[in-house]
């Protein structure tokens, strides 16, 4: 009888705990729900100019080229940001370069990768390495057609993984220290790419919070693109964030192409007025980063392009 009223307790106490954690997770995924508040209003301008971005984790062995070259062109993003992508993924998407005239290269065979097609003409440019040689970041002022500069950050830092880094700090820093440089910003601005973390964590949220920057994809859903393969275990790795000078025209998830991650296409309209719902989070920032183990030493700044 003792044992098994032993055993009742310990089961109980299981389930209990269980729940809790249960609504721990629900309430930092809720924003990410259709039944939370939208954080960026949607587009009302239908005959507006908008900016199509194409953010797509190629995987550096994958040879399905054709597939996400067809995705490129049903789609027609005004910017595709490719990550993981070599020189074998630059001679394939070749093909590509008649319809983008402004293209940065940084093919790399380490799987940080990275290349850039626009159809907006591009003001400035520089590739940085941040934090890690080898591990880029591109970073562009470009025009689009109603003649607004638009400043634009593309980002793939490495993940914490058995095989990749035994610590989050240097994606972490990556963050932070681009967070910082965007705080007192001039212009619009866009930030995207694989920031192999998940869209509610600690270190996503106080990036947001830094930057100002808002996410989009906040009442909408969780648009999870990562991984391909496992239709049950997914997670939102790839990111837009944007400055609140946009509203949203639509956000997609695009079909397979090969790769272990979704690309993900999001079209933005520039709405100075738009009426965006920024959510205050109670984050004390200095001490969120002290808790981040900040800082490390960054290679490079993130270039500001002021004149």
């Amino acid at each position: 009888m003792l044992f098994y009223l032993s055993n009742s307790y310990y089961l109980l106490g299981c389930i209990v705990i269980s729940f809790v954690v249960l609504l721990l997770q629900a309430n930092w995924i809720y924003p990410y729900t259709w039944f939370a508040k939208k954080e960026v209003v949607s587009s009302s301008k239908d005959d507006a100019h908008s900016i199509r971005i194409m953010s797509a984790n190629v995987l550096m062995s994958n040879t399905h080229y054709g597939k996400l070259i067809k995705l490129v062109k049903n789609h027609q993003p005004d910017l595709l940001i490719t990550l993981e992508s070599n020189e074998t993924w630059q001679q394939q998407l070749s093909c590509l370069e008649a319809d983008y005239p402004y293209r940065i290269y940084c093919p790399k065979d380490n799987r940080y990768g990275m290349h850039l097609y626009s159809k907006f003409e591009i003001k400035h440019q520089q590739v940085c390495e941040l934090i890690e040689a080898d591990i880029p970041s591109i970073h562009i002022v470009f025009e689009d057609a109603n003649n607004t500069e638009v400043e634009a950050h593309f980002i793939h830092p490495a993940p914490p993984s058995p095989t990749e880094k035994d610590t989050s700090r240097p994606r972490d820093t990556e963050l932070i220290i681009l967070a910082k440089a965007l705080k007192n910003r001039t212009r619009p601005c866009i930030v995207a790419g694989d920031l192999n973390d998940v869209a509610w964590s600690r270190s996503t949220r106080l990036f947001m919070r830094v930057s100002k920057l808002l996410d989009p994809r906040k009442g909408r859903g969780f648009f999870n693109t990562f991984h391909a393969g496992y239709f049950f275990m997914r997670w939102p790795l790839d990111h837009l964030f944007h400055s609140d000078e946009f509203s949203v025209k639509r956000i997609e998830r695009l079909a397979k192409y090969g790769s272990d991650h979704f690309a993900l296409l999001t079209e933005l309209t520039y709405d100075p007025a738009a009426s965006n719902q920024k959510q205050h989070e109670d984050i004390d920032k200095d001490k969120a980063i002290k808790e981040l183990k900040m800082p490390m030493t960054s290679k490079q700044q993130v270039p500001t392009f002021d004149e």
